[in-house]
């Protein structure tokens, strides 16, 4: 069965974007070696973040797409990787607001054309960021815009794939000079793994629990 708007903001009524989330957050594996920047950041204290995790719904009767984007080569953390828009929050701010600066900066998307309904519990990456996950239909057409040293490309997914249980896989892979095992839920020719794909299990689980009590 298809996933619907009612369907999740049923997920998310109890997690509203701004509330605490009451759930404990993903903790990602910190695999041995660690790098020496990741280590440094790691021993000074996780950086807060944001993502927006924005969802699109062309008509009323078509299937939602989620938008993500592939990051650029040359960036120091996540390079070359899918991710949802998003970075570390500025002194004093707010996990939505950061996460609409972020998409503003990104991908040119409007803050006024992004409706948040949810917020995840928060996402503990390996790399040393805390990333508070929020969540918002974007209201359509929009056109966007990749801030050009940041973002490669923009594109949608079927939100319906990437978040059936049955296209996650557990890989390993040789990165950062260590054997590191991560999740990973291949579309055509992307491939979504790391963060951006365990928040996308942490997101499916949410969705899926509330339909099988629904």
């Amino acid at each position: 069965m298809a996933i619907t708007t009612e369907q999740l903001r049923r997920a998310f009524a109890a997690m509203p974007p701004g509330a605490v989330p009451g759930q404990p957050g993903v903790v990602e594996v910190v695999d041995e070696p660690v790098p020496p920047e990741i280590r440094q950041r790691l021993d000074a204290g996780r950086r807060p973040a944001a993502v927006l995790v924005p969802i699109l719904q062309a008509a009323p009767d078509a299937p939602l797409r989620l938008l993500l984007t592939q990051r650029t080569a040359h960036l120091r953390d996540h390079a070359g990787q899918i991710s949802f828009p998003g970075g570390g929050l500025d002194q004093g701010e707010g996990a939505i607001a950061g996460a609409l600066r972020e998409a503003w900066e990104e991908i040119g998307l409007p803050p006024e054309r992004v409706d948040p309904f949810g917020q995840m519990p928060q996402y503990l990456t390996g790399t040393g960021f805390t990333v508070s996950p929020v969540l918002g239909f974007v209201q359509t057409p929009v056109v966007l815009t990749p801030q050009a040293d940041e973002v490669a490309e923009i594109f949608e997914v079927p939100l319906d794939f990437v978040l059936d249980p049955r296209n996650f896989r557990q890989e390993t892979r040789f990165y950062r000079g260590a054997w590191r095992s991560f999740k990973a839920v291949p579309w055509g020719s992307r491939y979504i793994w790391g963060a951006t794909a365990g928040m996308l299990a942490q997101l499916a689980s949410i969705v899926h629990r509330t339909s099988e009590h629904a």
